[in-house]
């Protein structure tokens, strides 16, 4: 039987990949460019017994989503950087308390209220640093209204598997174009659940890390009573000053995330004809787009170049990035924004081959010939 197929925008897209992860909370506000993702699921939810909130802001917006999570629901939200901005003090609430959600970023102009119907690529520092405090951090990066599909699902298996946030971040471009989106049959794509006690409401305890470094995570309302703060806490949920506890609690959190068996489930990239390239292209997002039409231009010119997508960019591809900067003789970072990525491109590489970046600000995307100018110059 054939699978159903839809032109969809990337933001519908985003919305049916959640009903398909088992999404049933939205809770937000209205903002462009993102805002056909609570469109859409407003109309949906319902029709699963699902619930959909639309908040006095975005502040409002995660913290219903929080205790929804907290109550056992998968819960969503997007917005786009400034609503990002303003839910930050909450993001790290979610990540002390370790509360499972999924964040959609549809990334924009900025700072400020910026460009808002213009794309860019400026939020994918503020994806790991902007709530403060040392915290771990996952984010992905689709580049296609397919790839939005799956790649939302995954987050919510993420978010479910290791206890905490995690954000989706695409551009305004890959928003707002409509693709074929196939639609995968129940159970083709892994759908994650988070793990829950298996002990009784007397013996739980919410952060007992004799379970391993993602405790099991009971759903207020089931039976179950447990403390849940901002504070370092014991691993009873209450809040503790004892150093070693705090010290602890604080490597933990981050470990679940940064060991290498999470490393190896986290971290998902594509690589288009780096085997004997002697220029990478490091670009993530719809300017992924633009340099894989410029591998193949500079192919047919004689210049080895090669593609290195990441689709995970927290946690960062170090490893990898690190392997094809001892390779090749120079790595060439498109991206909207006026340089972070390259940042981290350099910090990884060492030394080892030319960095070059091509930057763009004005509301446009990058086009290929930017690119193959760049990697021309730095050959």
């Amino acid at each position: 039987m054939a699978k159903k197929v839809a032109l969809l925008q990337g933001n519908e897209a985003c919305a049916h990949g959640a009903l398909y992860a088992g999404c049933s909370f939205f809770g937000g506000y209205p903002i462009t460019p993102s805002t056909e993702v609570a469109e859409v699921l407003s109309g949906e939810l319902p029709k699963i017994g699902g619930k959909f909130i639309q908040m006095e802001d975005e502040i409002g917006a995660m913290a219903s989503v929080i205790g929804a999570s907290l109550t056992g629901a998968k819960a969503l939200t997007a917005t786009s950087g400034p609503g990002v901005s303003l839910k930050q003090e909450l993001i790290g609430y979610a990540c002390i308390a370790e509360t499972p959600c999924v964040i959609i970023n549809v990334m924009r102009g900025g700072p400020s209220t910026g460009m808002p119907t213009g794309p860019g690529q400026s939020d994918v520092m503020q994806a790991m640093w902007g709530t403060h405090g040392d915290h771990a951090a996952i984010a992905l990066v689709p580049a296609s209204c397919q790839e939005i599909f799956s790649e939302t699902v995954r987050a919510f298996n993420l978010a479910e598997k290791y206890r905490m946030p995690v954000q989706v971040l695409y551009d305004e471009i890959v928003g707002h174009m409509r693709e074929p989106v196939e639609f995968p049959e129940p159970g083709e794509l892994e759908v994650i659940d988070r793990t829950a006690p298996s002990v009784g409401p007397e013996a739980y305890k919410p952060y007992d890390t004799s379970f391993g470094d993602v405790p099991p995570l009971a759903a207020f309302g089931s039976g179950y009573k447990y403390h849940v703060t901002g504070l370092n806490k014991a691993e009873d949920g209450f809040p503790t000053t004892k150093a070693d506890l705090v010290d602890a609690e604080e490597r933990r959190q981050i470990s679940k995330v940064k060991n290498p068996t999470a490393l190896a489930d986290i971290e998902s990239n594509e690589e288009y004809l780096t085997e004997d390239a002697e220029v990478i292209i490091w670009a993530y997002g719809s300017t992924a787009r633009s340099s894989r039409y410029a591998v193949n231009e500079l192919r047919k010119e004689g210049i080895k170049a090669g593609l290195f997508r990441p689709i995970t960019l927290w946690p960062f591809p170090e490893k990898r990035t690190a392997e094809l900067a001892k390779q090749a003789k120079a790595i060439v970072v498109p991206e909207m924004n006026l340089g972070q990525m390259i940042l981290e491109v350099e910090r990884v590489a060492m030394g080892a081959c030319k960095i070059a970046g091509v930057h763009r600000v004005d509301g446009e995307p990058i086009n290929p010939g930017q690119i193959i100018a760049q990697v021309k110059e730095v050959l």
